[in-house]
Parts: structure tokens; sequence; C-alpha cells
């Protein structure tokens, strides 16, 4: 199944399903209740009671450089390659051939390299989708249409003088006439 043919009609919350689930618990009928429970969404997140107001607590300041400075950590790796020419970090063979493999350690623990080649963070390979619940199929097509469309605002002023130059314009046409 593609992402492309997911219907909007994805059971989120039990409220979708209106009295359904109460009639099936009062009527014993076991079946009709596991089954209605099964469609829905398994993201515990979605779920109607997890919806509540947040609360904004103030947070402590650690950062991460902090705390890399408290045990002593080395510098972090970077996610990705920032230029070009960063890809002779990755030029290992000789070292692995000639079987120096604690040089190679001491040299990635020393000065870290990049995880990555590229820092896509809205790039989500194909498979990995397919692998995901319905729900976050949706909520990531969701997303990325919302992405896609610009945030015009409506500006009001402009509408207002083009409509006041439409009406001058238009008498001065009456009056000519």
């Amino acid at each position: 199944m593609t992402i492309e043919n997911i219907s909007n009609d994805i059971l989120v919350h039990e409220l979708q399903l209106g009295e359904q689930l109460n009639e099936s618990v009062h009527s014993k009928r076991r079946a009709d209740f596991s089954l209605l429970l099964a469609m829905l969404t398994d993201d515990v997140r979605a779920h109607s009671q997890f919806k509540l107001p947040q609360t904004v607590t103030p947070a402590n300041v650690t950062t991460s450089e902090l705390l890399r400075k408290r045990f002593q950590l080395p510098k972090e790796a970077p996610i990705a390659l920032k230029d070009i020419e960063d890809t002779q970090l990755f030029n290992q063979a000789d070292l692995i051939e000639s079987k120096r493999l604690e040089h190679l350690r001491l040299m990635n623990a020393l000065n870290p390299n990049p995880l990555a080649f590229r820092n896509d963070t809205g790039f989500i390979n194909q498979q990995v989708m397919s692998n995901t619940s319905l729900y976050c199929q949706q909520k990531y097509i969701n997303k990325a249409l919302e992405q896609s469309q610009p945030h015009t605002e409506f500006n009001a002023e402009a509408w207002l003088s083009g409509i006041k130059n439409t009406l001058e314009k238009s008498a001065a046409v009456e009056a000519v006439a």
C-alpha cells in the first residue's frame, strides 16, 4: 500500500466509533469489542484523553556543551558533511588495509567523523514509511502538504484600497458619460 492511497477515514479515537464500543461491552460481544479496539490507531498520543492542555514548566538550562565539559567528553560528532571536501574524512581504507584499527579508533575519538553524508531531516525512505502505521503515514502526508502550500496572509489594506480605486474610477466614468 502506498502513502498516496491512504484515505482520511482512519480511526484515531473512540469518539469516532460512537456508541458501538459501549454497546458491544453491554451485550457481551467480545469479538466486536476486540475488533473495534484493534481498528483504532496504535499511537496513544492521538487518543483524546491525551490531548490535555499543556502546562508550561520552567526547564533547567542544561546544554550539551555543559554536559560534555562536566563529563570530559570529546566534541560531538557532526550529523552530516559540511563541505564536499570532507569526504576525505571517510577515506580510511589504508588504515584498515594495514591493520591499524587502534589508530583509526583513536582518530575517530579525537576528531569524530560525520555520521552521514547529508543532513536532510525531511527525507524519510519509502521503505520506512511503508512500515509505519496508517495514522503515522497520514500525519506525514498532511505535514508535507502544509509545508508545500505557501502561507499568504490577507492584506486588508490593499484590498480596501483596490475597492476604493475601483469605486472612484467607476464614479469618474459615470460622471463623464
